[in-house]
């Protein structure tokens, strides 16, 4: 029995997605456990390019089992649209189970996080995909639709009328423009697509775990965004870190065999929120240009910053991690030095927004190479300034480094 969890490490879009693509070849069940199509994985194969938002990166190999599990709070047309793309560019969707007990994103929780936004005073750099609202309306345990009532037209209806009349007043104050017969038709146009795959995940997962079989949870975002652990009120709103697998994957911790942390070699975020390492200079821009670094959902341009290796402890302890993953190496090549942050003025990594402002990084510069290393396979024939750097990283958190990515394609990919 395998039980692997792919975790991100820091305000996410560290690749976590290629690495998912990656290990499914040797995994039997990729499965998603958090978040929803506020998040996006860039997956590359061959020359096509595939951006996923709610389907787990594990697809593209067909002969898999993908699950979306019970965390994920779940927008049916995105997913329509997701599967119809896939279709369309010749993968077929067989494999795909989706838990009953997940809840759904519906039409008026966009309405709701759009309207909020614009209200706030200090904004907090929503992607407006109704994610919040639809966390919120499940914590509330009123006016609720979970995946469940998509088995059934009738009960689907109801539900949505139900909502519909308990909340006209609100909505009409926000200006929802939508009708509930077009909502009804629909949303039961789509659960006749998808009623086929949903099911009790958890007890799926929990005989293929007795079965021996290798199971991989995907996770979204990154553990700077926990809604709990993260720069709050700049996160997302689900637990991102590694434990947030037992409550929306339903598994127990006993299950869990190794978490591995996605680190990209530098430092990005997106949206508002403190960030000591950035460099909002000609090095930020730099990382920028040659990263691609803007948003796989909303397209916005990321701040960039250095590595911070005071985040990446608070990380690892945080989510007991056994292994790291490099990501994204390339990328520094051709920088003359290359600057780590390895503490801060104001001591350990706080977990006050307000202390968080004040910590000033303190860094350590390693020299940097300027030879092209994305066509290289071997760790040994990485140039030395570059194994160094992996060398420094390891040795700073005391953890193995399992795999470095060298470019966007799974072909560019170094294991140890």
């Amino acid at each position: 029995m395998s039980a692997k969890i792919i975790i991100g490490t820091q305000f996410g879009d560290e690749g976590k997605g290629k690495i998912v693509d990656c290990l499914a070849e040797d995994s039997d069940i990729i499965a998603r456990f958090q978040g929803g199509n506020n998040a996006g994985h860039t997956l590359v194969v061959g020359d096509e390019t595939f951006k996923l938002h709610l389907i787990p990166s594990g697809v593209l190999h067909e002969d898999k089992t993908v699950i979306i599990g019970n965390g994920v709070v779940i927008d049916v047309k995105v997913l329509d649209e997701e599967i119809k793309s896939l279709e369309k560019r010749g993968y077929k969707i067989r494999n795909m189970k989706i838990a009953g007990n997940a809840h759904a994103i519906m039409p008026w929780h966009k309405d709701i996080d759009n309207h909020e936004e614009k209200l706030r005073s200090k904004k907090i750099g929503t992607t407006g995909r109704g994610i919040g609202p639809a966390y919120m309306f499940k914590a509330g345990r009123t006016n609720a639709i979970r995946m469940y009532d998509f088995k059934d037209d009738k009960r689907l209806a109801k539900k949505i009328t139900e909502i519909i009349e308990q909340n006209k007043d609100y909505f009409r104050r926000i200006n929802c423009t939508y009708t509930e017969a077009d909502i009804i038709r629909e949303y039961t146009a789509i659960a006749k697509k998808i009623k086929s795959c949903i099911c009790d995940t958890s007890i799926l997962l929990n005989k293929a775990l007795d079965d021996n079989k290798e199971v991989l949870f995907e996770g979204a975002q990154g553990t700077f965004l926990d809604i709990d652990h993260g720069t709050f009120p700049f996160v997302t709103s689900s637990n991102t870190v590694s434990g947030a697998v037992c409550a929306g994957a339903g598994i127990g911790p006993n299950r869990i065999t190794e978490i591995i942390g996605i680190v990209k070699a530098y430092t990005t975020r997106v949206g508002e929120g403190p960030f000591p390492t950035e460099q909002d200079n000609k090095t930020g821009e730099r990382l920028r240009k040659q990263g691609h670094e803007f948003g796989t959902t909303t397209g916005r341009p990321r701040r960039c910053g250095w590595l911070d290796l005071v985040m990446l402890n608070y990380t690892k302890n945080l989510n007991g991690l056994t292994s790291i993953v490099i990501t994204k190496l390339d990328i520094l090549s051709g920088l003359d030095k290359i600057k780590v942050c390895t503490s801060y003025t104001t001591g350990e990594y706080p977990g006050d927004l307000e202390d968080l402002k004040k910590a000033s990084p303190v860094y350590e510069e390693l020299p940097g190479w300027t030879e092209d290393i994305t066509e290289i396979k071997d760790y040994k024939e990485l140039p030395k300034n570059a194994k160094d750097y992996l060398k420094f990283i390891s040795e700073k958190l005391s953890l193995p480094i399992k795999i470095v990515s060298v470019g966007p394609k799974r072909t560019q990919t170094i294991i140890i």
